[in-house]
């Protein structure tokens, strides 16, 4: 195929050339109705391509005309069967692998740290979760990977799994062995899913590792916007060999996309392809080289450190080269004490920000400017707090065992619940989860009991005001949970 076209992009411009008298949705007829206060900033010409499923302009739903086109540039590109244009980000693409994958009642093996879309689709689907633990890398307080000789145990213990999801590469840039892990999948007549949402710049080379496509993955989906150029909310997802229900998983699609896909997002995918095709190598190179360049500025600042090579292992298979974590503890500040002195003071705005830890992450359209500033930036920091030399507590303690399993995520979502203080949950099923961060990974999830050593541990975070996700009390005074007796 000729990787020089933008099907999509070319059709949806030659129909804004037109000017035809529009009498469709959306209501502000090209710029006419966007607010002059907004137009100021953008100027015109984006909102000629906000437009529905106008002629020629084919139906996401119905792919046919110039979006299949397009896809099919992208599947060629990521070296897929068949890939999927998603303008509902890469939730819902997880949401669609798992309902495709998995019917209720099914077992499925789920990292504990996986993003809380996985938590959704379990809940639409009512697969069963068989949870795997990831190794903590003690030092900084994060996750690992999935290991193949942990895959390899819970199918062995589970034979009637019908399929494995993963993150990879993780939000601070950690990938599993997808490949060894693909292998064992298909050997148990497993499919392997990937939440690639951190990983679409990985079959550019430059640098970079393999992506799960590249490596033997069934499905995966990624977050384009995230690190490869199309516009926030735009995503793709993939199949990589015939082992999938391609009629099922479309399915699925039209059950978690919208049904009003926007064309700015859908041409942003487009235009991305088109961009890697012509020049993504020579963008992970730049990419990469910033990154190694930074990387080693700052490993030399005075009690200043940022992950490198040195936590390779069984648990840490590859590292994604443009993923800064980055921690001042050594001279007593938190993640979010850094991201705080980074922005107000110095105007450096990290991606994340945990005890910590910050994590940046480079692309090939940062400037050396940009790295310049953010390498003052952490030298004056540690110029002015370097004195103290007092790392904080370690954020990051043993986590207690994994609680009793009770009732699927969908069974829980829809039992009646209640509140009760917080004090007196030991011993009742969580309505709700429990997320202490760092290190993101659910203490307890809907279904599942709560357990003194979970309480203490949680009781431990709300007492020191730490950040914690999952109650929709923020105090945490009270926490919903599911009567026994309705059970």
């Amino acid at each position: 195929m000729d990787q020089n076209r933008t099907p999509l992009l070319d059709a949806v411009a030659a129909y804004a050339r037109r000017e035809p008298a529009y009498f469709k949705i959306p209501a502000h007829r090209f710029e006419r109705g966007i607010s002059p206060r907004w137009r100021k900033w953008t100027g015109d010409g984006i909102f000629r391509f906000d437009l529905t499923e106008a002629e020629g302009l084919d139906d996401l739903h119905c792919a046919e005309g110039v979006i299949r086109q397009a896809q099919e540039l992208a599947a060629e590109l990521y070296g897929a069967r068949k890939t999927w244009f998603l303008v509902n980000g890469t939730t819902c693409g997880n949401e669609a692998m798992i309902l495709a994958a998995c019917r209720e009642g099914d077992k499925i093996l789920v990292p504990r740290n996986a993003h809380k879309s996985v938590l959704m689709g379990l809940t639409l689907s009512g697969a069963r979760p068989v949870y795997l633990m990831p190794k903590q890398q003690e030092d900084w307080g994060i996750s690992g990977g999935i290991t193949p000789r942990q895959v390899e145990e819970g199918l062995r213990q589970h034979p009637d799994c019908r399929c494995v999801f993963l993150v990879s590469p993780t939000y601070y840039g950690v990938l599993s062995n997808i490949r060894e892990i693909a292998r064992i999948c298909h050997e148990h007549d497993a499919l392997l899913l990937v939440d690639e949402a951190h990983g679409a710049h990985l079959y550019f080379g430059g640098g970079m590792p393999r992506g799960a496509i590249l490596e033997g993955a069934d499905m995966c989906v990624q977050s384009t916007h995230k690190v490869a150029g199309s516009l926030t909310q735009s995503s793709m997802l993939h199949v990589g060999t015939d082992r999938v229900d391609i009629g099922r998983l479309e399915s699925c699609l039209h059950m978690v996309q919208s049904t009003s896909p926007s064309y700015l997002l859908m041409v942003s995918l487009d235009a991305a392809r088109y961009e890697l095709a012509k020049n993504g190598t020579q963008m992970m190179e730049r990419a990469c080289r910033m990154a190694q360049d930074v990387r080693g500025v700052i490993c030399r600042i005075p009690g200043i450190c940022c992950i490198g090579e040195e936590i390779l292992g069984e648990s840490v298979y590859a590292l994604d080269p443009t993923r800064l974590v980055i921690s001042a503890r050594q001279i007593g500040l938190s993640g979010y004490q850094l991201a705080d002195l980074l922005y107000e003071e110095y105007q450096v705005g990290m991606e994340l920000a945990d005890d910590s830890q910050v994590v940046a992450v480079v692309t090939w359209a940062n400037t050396e400017e940009e790295i310049r500033r953010l390498t003052e930036a952490l030298e004056d920091i540690s110029r002015r707090y370097g004195h103290a030399r007092q790392s904080p507590a370690p954020s990051c303690r043993p986590l207690p065992a994994l609680p009793e399993y009770v009732r699927s995520p969908r069974e829980a979502f829809f039992a009646p619940q209640k509140k009760v203080p917080w004090e007196e949950t030991v011993g009742k099923i969580a309505g709700e989860s429990l997320i202490p961060y760092p290190p993101g990974i659910p203490l307890v999830n809907p279904g599942e009991r709560i357990s003194r050593e979970i309480w203490d541990y949680m009781e431990e975070y709300r007492q020191a005001g730490l950040h914690f996700h999952g109650p929709a009390d923020r105090s945490l005074s009270e926490f919903q949970i599911i009567p026994e007796e309705i059970l």
